[in-house]
């Protein structure tokens, strides 16, 4: 079994590493578009590396895929892999805002067996293992139990009308952050209608599910990990209670954009 307090310990370090190069505390930083509307900044790519040297050395058979490196299609043929995330949420991390995180997790047969998010602007650590639950900085998780979805609180800055019942609650760019706030009880519902990547949600989700989150695409299909195109569809992270309600809300929508 690998070593977890090797891996926090990395993660930890990343974060910090990450943290020194952080406008928020005032430091320079150089950041550019790498697509129209997709920022990148050198804190980006630096810890990138240090983890993809850091992670390989505790767990040299695992392939790797990241936000920042250039796919590989030998990871396909791995049965482990690291799935990376260096700095989820560019956008709060260039604007000096503290919404932003590591984001690690390692993947066994498709699916994610650990996971570690750090967020040192906001003094958090979140983790999980599969099977034995999630914890922030070192305490067990809870997730969301509400039952009813009108009032659902979601991480917002507006909203729809045909979600006007919803209630709009902190909203870092971080979609990690978003979806270990269901985990943390802090939110009920995360949703995204867009085409996401594997490395944006890997540790988040398992966070959320061993707290006691139902996560899945936005039709309410099981996220998988390591594929060959390393997307899906949405994301609808919540309350046991109000998934079926969540997967109805976006039915619609989600047909629509998804087949644009």
């Amino acid at each position: 079994m690998i070593d977890t307090m090797k891996l926090e310990q990395i993660c930890r370090e990343a974060g910090h590493m990450a943290l020194g190069r952080w406008p928020g505390a005032g430091h320079a930083l150089k950041s550019w578009e790498k697509t129209p509307g997709s920022p990148v900044c050198e804190a980006d790519l630096e810890v990138d590396v240090f983890l993809k040297r850091e992670l390989g050395h505790l767990l040299p058979a695992a392939g790797w895929l990241s936000e920042e490196t250039a796919d590989d299609a030998g990871r396909l043929d791995k049965s482990l892999i690291w799935l990376v995330d260096p700095i989820d949420g560019t956008r709060d991390f260039i604007r000096g805002r503290s919404g932003w995180a590591v984001s690690v997790s390692l993947i066994s047969g498709g699916r994610p067996l650990l996971g570690t998010l750090v967020a040192p602007a906001r003094g958090e650590v979140w983790s999980a293992v599969a099977g034995k639950g999630a914890w922030l900085n070192g305490e067990r998780l809870a997730a969301s139990r509400r039952k009813k979805f009108p009032a659902a609180r979601v991480p917002a800055d507006s909203l729809p009308r045909e979600d006007s019942d919803l209630v709009m609650v902190e909203k870092p760019n971080s979609i990690a952050l978003r979806v270990a706030m269901v985990a943390d009880n802090r939110a009920d519902l995360v949703a995204t209608l867009r085409w996401g990547y594997e490395w944006d949600i890997g540790a988040a989700a398992l966070i959320a599910r061993e707290a006691g989150a139902s996560v899945t695409d936005a039709f309410g299909n099981p996220l998988a990990y390591n594929k060959q195109d390393p997307r899906a569809f949405g994301l609808l992270a919540c309350s046991p209670g109000i998934h079926t309600a969540g997967v109805e809300r976006l039915a619609e929508r989600a047909t629509r954009i998804a087949r644009q």
